[in-house]
């Protein structure tokens, strides 16, 4: 099964990403404001979820809360 964003479309290494909704980052002070550009995701072994780094910080995300940019 490939990683697919919220509207449906297939998510590939390198994509850059829209947020579509404020999340809170456990052990992170600020929080990813909706509409925020993620450059460079990198894939997971689970479908569901992609690997970015924000700032310094390496995170991983739910897909079902990005957008293909």
């Amino acid at each position: 099964m490939e990683p697919r964003d919220s509207n449906g479309n297939i998510l590939e290494e390198g994509d850059n990403v829209h947020v579509i909704k404020d999340l809170k980052v456990k052990g992170m002070s600020k929080t990813l404001k909706r509409g925020n550009i993620i450059k460079n995701i990198r894939l997971t072994n689970n479908p569901q979820e992609v690997e970015c780094r924000i700032g310094k910080s390496q995170i991983v995300l739910k897909t079902q809360f990005l957008k293909k940019a």
